[in-house]
């Protein structure tokens, strides 16, 4: 059987991924090229041609989600720049789960998610989330380039990073960030208040723009993030800089956003 025939003959729901299209792809393969190895207890094996020509006859929804997550060929090989994009829906940072809403399909995609649990989002970029804890550490990970997608980690935020971001006075203790503010009398509370979770995109990183996708081969990337309050911006070079550079765009406002042309 060739690979275009058993490709066409997959017009059945992908929603049973990775396990039942495991399986069915292996039985196509096997066909198309019986000395195909089809290694058991991985799903990277199969041929590259044969992935894309799978992926390009899937439509966005579940069936794109399910098979984009299975391992990273599979990702590579279903590129959503060929999709409608899909929405990130505001989650619970005490669960792993997350939502996302396909427009074409008009309903929600939940996927579990380990890497968000404890962690806020600072908006997604380029497909990947800049996911932020309580200690001010960024971490970018693509949802859907399968359960081994490698997580990038953005240099940790300093002192310097969190004074400009913070209209009052900040400090770290036993690794939480502490505010200070200061009394009608110019005060400030030395003993202060922790800065919960849910406050953390409001105090240091509202949101982090990536100037291109980090699986980009050969792309070069720059993370720049929009400050609390604060007219400067962060940068750094992704998995080159130890640390954040901080820019004084001058402006006498507040920003909005930060977009990448």
């Amino acid at each position: 059987m060739p690979v275009a025939a058993a490709t066409a003959s997959l017009a059945l729901p992908l929603s049973a991924a990775p396990h039942v299209l495991h399986q069915t792809l292996a039985t196509c393969a096997a066909a198309a090229s019986p000395a195909l190895p089809l290694p058991a207890a991985s799903l990277s094996g199969l041929p590259e041609d044969f992935l894309e020509s799978i992926g390009q006859h899937l439509a966005l929804g579940h069936d794109a989600v399910s098979f984009r997550s299975a391992c990273s060929p599979w990702c590579a090989a279903a590129p959503f720049a060929t999709f409608e994009p899909l929405l990130l829906l505001p989650f619970d940072p005490d669960s792993d789960r997350v939502g996302f809403y396909c427009i074409p399909e008009k309903k929600v995609l939940s996927k579990t998610l380990p890497d968000v649990h404890g962690k806020v989002a600072c908006d997604p970029s380029c497909g990947w989330l800049a996911l932020m804890d309580e200690a001010m550490s960024v971490t970018l990970l693509n949802p859907f380039a399968g359960a081994h997608a490698p997580r990038v980690e953005l240099p940790p935020a300093d002192e310097h990073v969190a004074a400009t971001s913070s209209s009052e006075h900040v400090s770290r203790v036993h690794g939480r960030w502490v505010l200070h503010p200061t009394n009608g009398y110019g005060d400030v509370d030395t003993t202060g208040k922790a800065i919960k979770l849910e406050d953390m995109r409001d105090a240091f990183f509202c949101e982090i723009v990536l100037s291109a996708p980090l699986d980009a081969v050969g792309r070069e990337c720059v993370a720049m993030a929009m400050l609390g309050c604060s007219t400067e911006v962060a940068f750094c070079w992704v998995g080159v800089d130890s640390a954040w550079t901080l820019l004084d765009i001058k402006l006498e406002f507040s920003m909005g956003s930060i977009v990448h042309c």
